[in-house]
């Protein structure tokens, strides 16, 4: 194993024990401020680990809800560096992190973290050019992406219900990949409250203030049909993601009065009930129109132009995260099993979303999620073995 007993370097480490440090000093403070005869709250009940193996990696169905809080490392492989040896390695690092044994830990609790990985279509391409994952996004209107923030080799997706473990995960896999990887950008995120759909499902609000995620394969048919690869056996088990980080004009959306936001959406903002009628859970009827023939759903409404039915395509997992920087607002990921699940519905969008207006795309990459792991059966080991 590469660096079986790794040395934490000053540089690689920096950002992580910072964030420790702080986070110390800010409960010593906590507690220092409580008066001396009160007892100390009693914690919240920790969460819940993740089951790092299986057939398809954490962090996509599993936990449900998914953690509030996200960081995407994007990195390219040096052109010499063989990605099996290294996939299975960073697999090893992964599941001695959960587990609570590597010592770059740091001696924090892994608790509900989970991590994803993911590989661009240049390393797909080296194994198969025809395997799902090996081709590239195309460019839309609206971005205004620097080379550095387009594509890439290599996805961490890190959870936690904790946002202090983060940088400390993503330090430790990029030390183990030492200069094997270069990092291109990374990402952090959160997700708001969740709200309930009904039948056990909630959804989180995003920075407009509106539900999001409300459409998607719920169901284990729906996942089986459009969210996880059934083959070939080298991708079998695993997914497609897409990463879209855009800004959002805030101001101006809410300069909107609620009914011209709804109008945008095609959904209640407090129900996320569609402006058609029916239930948050429900689809909208697109054929219904006020007695005067306009649609209740108008025909601009972001509702309508990505809803499957209208695209012709399948359904898409969605996850979108608030962000601060570089600039306020939104981490949006897709998991899907085609490409074009994705392309399609974003290319319809791009004709006459009345929602686009007020984003511009930042940074845009797809990767291949690679099928689950084990010791048995290593980090993409059924791909580059």
């Amino acid at each position: 194993m590469h660096r079986a007993d790794p040395q934490p370097s000053r540089r690689t480490f920096l950002h992580a024990t910072g964030a420790v440090v702080t986070a110390g000093l800010a409960a010593g403070c906590a507690s220092d401020s409580a008066p001396p005869d009160r007892p100390a709250a009693t914690a919240a009940a920790a969460p819940l680990p993740v089951p790092a193996t299986g057939r398809h990696q954490a962090g996509i169905t599993l936990p449900q809800p998914a953690q509030p809080h996200l960081l995407a490392v994007v990195a390219d492989l040096g052109a010499a560096v063989a990605p099996g040896p290294l996939l299975a390695e960073l697999g090893e690092t992964v599941l001695a992190l959960l587990a609570g044994s590597d010592r770059r830990l740091m001696g924090l609790a892994p608790r509900d973290v989970t991590v994803t990985v993911g590989v661009g279509p240049r390393l797909v391409r080296t194994a198969g050019a025809s395997l799902p994952g090996a081709e590239d996004l195309p460019r839309f209107s609206r971005e205004r992406i620097a080379p550095q923030a387009r594509g890439g080799d290599l996805l961490f997706q890190i959870c936690a219900g904790d946002p202090l473990l983060l940088p400390v995960v993503a330090a430790a896999l990029l030390h183990q990949a030492g200069d094997r990887v270069r990092e291109r950008w990374r990402q952090s995120g959160r997700r708001g409250a969740h709200v309930p759909l009904g039948n056990g499902l909630t959804a989180p609000r995003n920075p407009l203030g509106f539900i999001d995620g409300i459409v998607g394969p719920h169901t284990a048919a729906e996942q089986r049909r459009d969210l996880w690869l059934a083959g070939p056996p080298a991708v079998a088990g695993g997914t497609l993601a897409v990463l879209r980080r855009m800004e959002l004009d805030l101001p101006r959306f809410a300069a909107l009065t609620v009914a011209e936001q709804e109008a945008v959406f095609g959904r209640r903002r407090a129900s996320g009930v569609p402006l058609s009628g029916g239930t948050v859970a429900s689809g909208p009827q697109l054929g219904a129109k006020t007695p005067d023939g306009r649609y209740l759903v108008p025909a601009d409404a972001h509702a309508r132009r990505a809803n499957p039915a209208v695209v012709g395509a399948g359904l898409m997992l969605r996850r979108s995260y608030s962000t601060d920087e570089p600039a306020p607002g939104l981490l949006f990921i897709s998991f899907q099993n085609a490409l074009r699940t994705f392309t399609a519905t974003l290319a319809h969008m791009d004709t006459s979303d009345a929602l686009l207006p007020f984003t511009t795309t930042t940074a845009s990459a797809t990767f291949l999620i690679l099928p689950g792991f084990d010791r048995q059966r290593p980090l993409g080991s059924a791909l580059f073995g």
